[in-house]
């Protein structure tokens, strides 16, 4: 089995940094979820313009993570070494929550790829209306949702716009390929899909150094789910595909991942990442294969995660079950029938 080559065995306190490469300050802020934290990156981005601070994702929008931020700024950011950007690797809240609050406070732009803008300031502007909850409940009851769980979909939509401050209505575009230079070094930008829709994570070959962001993460899978937004969508053969673009990068290259430690051996991981979607799938075909009349999305959410689930896991575990299941249908291996009952039936 797989195990992860950490380079550390305990993360920074909120507020505070450590340096794990060269100007590269590694930060960990709060998430009030059962993944209780998001790593973010400071990255000192001096050059023969001037002093200042690159910002790699932001955190959630709470008084919490605020408050971590406000002791960085009182550490590192000084009116000689300012913030200069922020970078966000992708819409999801945790890394883009505070991404208008905190270019808004320093007068600083920010960069990140347009689909992810596009999604995020879309979804950040719903705070729940009609045409969102129908899209929710339409989507979960053909998943096989019962009726006191279309309740609680239902009342999640519009939580997004909830995690977030006001988004930045300007961005500078970030897209595969694309050489950022911070404080004097290039930092390539590998597009990832499947846990979002253009995922930027940023390499820099001199410091042989991977930010990874949520795409490749040293111990949990990374989400990739179906959403309601795109309810026939096929994300896992997006993800499955992308990741292959990390492979090579080097044994020694120190990964720097949004959750958990900074590691090494990424090929590995990237192996064990493959071969735990092809477990993942066989189980899927199986529970298909066992359902009479054919499984539902629920059906193989039970059988895939047989552990308690949250609220707030439940839509995580609904999402992959469904992304499983739309891989086997992409690639031949099973059929989808939509009942009377107006619920998907994958066999």
């Amino acid at each position: 089995m797989y195990q992860p080559d950490y380079a550390y065995n305990e993360g920074p306190e909120p507020g505070t940094a450590i340096e794990v490469a060269n100007s590269v300050y590694w930060l960990r802020m709060p998430l009030p979820f059962q993944l209780d934290h998001i790593n973010l990156w400071l990255l000192d981005d001096s050059d023969e313009d001037g002093d200042g601070w690159t910002i790699v994702d932001t955190g959630i929008a709470t008084d919490e993570t605020k408050d971590a931020w406000e002791k960085i700024f009182t550490d590192y950011v000084t009116p000689t070494k300012p913030v200069k950007r922020v970078i966000v690797t992708h819409f999801h809240p945790d890394h883009f929550g505070l991404a208008g609050w905190l270019t808004e406070r320093f007068g600083v732009p920010m960069w990140m790829p347009s689909q992810e803008w596009t999604l995020g300031r879309l979804l950040s502007l719903d705070t729940g209306s009609d045409v969102l909850k129908k899209a929710f409940t339409e989507f979960y009851h053909a998943a096989g949702f019962d009726a006191d769980m279309l309740k609680t979909a239902e009342a999640r939509a519009g939580r997004y716009a909830k995690a977030v401050s006001p988004v930045p209505g300007a961005f500078k575009r970030l897209t595969e390929g694309d050489v950022v230079t911070i404080g004097g070094r290039g930092w390539r930008i590998i597009v990832g899909t499947g846990h979002s829709p253009e995922h930027a994570c940023l390499y820099c070959e001199e410091l042989d150094v991977l930010i990874s962001g949520d795409q490749v993460l040293p111990k949990i899978s990374p989400n990739v789910s179906v959403w309601p937004q795109e309810p026939d969508a096929d994300p896992l053969k997006d993800y499955l595909e992308s990741i292959d673009k990390f492979r090579g990068l080097g044994p020694n290259t120190l990964v720097l991942p949004s959750h958990n430690f900074p590691f090494r051996g990424l090929d590995g991981r990237l192996d064990d990442l493959a071969g735990h979607h092809v477990e993942r799938l066989e189980e899927t075909l199986a529970v298909c294969a066992g359902a009479p009349g054919g499984a539902t999305g629920v059906d193989v959410l039970r059988e895939l995660f047989k552990r308690e689930l949250d609220a707030h896991q439940l839509f995580f575990a609904a999402g992959e079950a469904l992304a499983h299941l739309h891989y086997l249908v992409g690639q031949g291996k099973i059929r989808r029938r939509m009942g009377e009952d107006g619920v998907y039936r994958f066999f």
